[in-house]
């Protein structure tokens, strides 16, 4: 007696599936409704021992529900499948089968409450099949939840198909009456049509979730001083081993730098101080703030402390 063996109850007219067997001889029936009820293994009785015999005997008690399915698979373009094929009595390959003409990215992921590992990422084109990882039956209790995901990968210019899931977790009674023949592979195991059931993703709670947890990044923006010394000598040690290009550039940076910090920090002016010199700083800052729409308007400034070597920038 193993775990999926259809039984009777013989102090009772229920049937079901074994769906647990436990140390001392006792055993988990799993009835139609998913309904369980324990019994001791003396209790029960394997309705057909021939039942035993279905893989690779063909048992005509119960034909397989994708024998029917065209070679082509053509009749649903979202036929795909997952099946459980055995290896021995006990130990099972997990398969997904893409019996459609349309290719996939496929992710599949074992989910343990909020907390999940993936088994497969992958492009799984179309009339093909990926194994994703074995299961034992003896531990069909502890299987967890599996969630498969589908993207439609479409290679030309055409309706936009939406992505699907399936989340599965099997009932012993549901899951021991699945068995057929596998599509693509061509061998007998439990089968299940993912595309029934589903639900559509949406990409944008998708994102939200996968974004979920991450630190949003709030820019912080430093309110600079309301006068800004653009001197060199103020900015840098190494000015005397700097080229006037250089040095120019340095301090059109810290120039665009303090005025960005002033607009974003809500500032109403802010002053530079250039000097007087050869004119050029002074030039290539009001050039500048000549092209920005967000300046109400700048001016030569504070002439009895800096001279004519300051600029007033009004921010709007």
């Amino acid at each position: 007696m193993n775990i999926g063996d259809r039984v009777r109850l013989l102090h009772g007219n229920e049937e079901g599936v074994i769906a647990k067997i436990s140390p001392g001889g006792r055993v988990e029936v799993e009835i139609e409704n998913g309904f369980r009820i324990p019994a001791m293994k003396n209790e029960v009785v394997v309705i057909s021992s021939s039942e035993k015999q279905y893989f690779g005997e063909g048992i005509e008690a119960e034909k397989s529900p994708f024998t029917s399915l065209p070679a082509t698979g053509k009749g649903d373009i979202k036929s795909v499948f997952i099946a459980y094929i055995p290896l021995n009595d006990k130990d099972h390959s997990i398969y997904l089968c893409n019996n459609s003409e349309r290719d996939y990215l496929v992710m599949v992921s074992e989910v343990y409450g909020e907390n999940s590992q993936t088994l497969l990422a992958e492009r799984l084109n179309a009339k093909s099949s990926k194994k994703i990882g074995e299961k034992s039956i003896q531990n069909f209790e502890e299987w967890p939840v599996m969630l498969v995901q589908f993207f439609p990968i479409h290679k030309k210019i055409e309706k936009t198909e939406k992505s699907f899931e399936r989340k599965l977790k099997f009932k012993a009674s549901v899951f021991f009456k699945s068995k057929g023949l596998v599509p693509i592979l061509e061998k007998n195991g439990y089968v299940f049509k993912l595309s029934e059931n589903i639900r559509d993703i949406d990409i944008k709670q998708l994102n939200e979730e996968l974004n979920a947890g991450k630190p949003q990044s709030v820019p912080q923006f430093e309110r600079p001083p309301k006068e800004i010394d653009l001197h060199i000598e103020k900015l840098t040690k190494d000015y005397p081993f700097m080229s006037n290009s250089e040095m120019l550039k340095l301090q059109m940076e810290t120039f665009e730098k303090n005025l960005n910090y002033a607009i974003a920090s809500g500032m109403d002016e802010i002053t530079f101080i250039h000097g007087i010199g050869n004119g050029v700083l002074k030039k290539e800052i009001q050039k500048y703030l000549s092209h920005l729409g967000n300046i109400k308007y700048f001016q030569d400034t504070q002439k009895s402390r800096f001279g004519y070597g300051a600029t007033l920038v009004r921010i709007s």
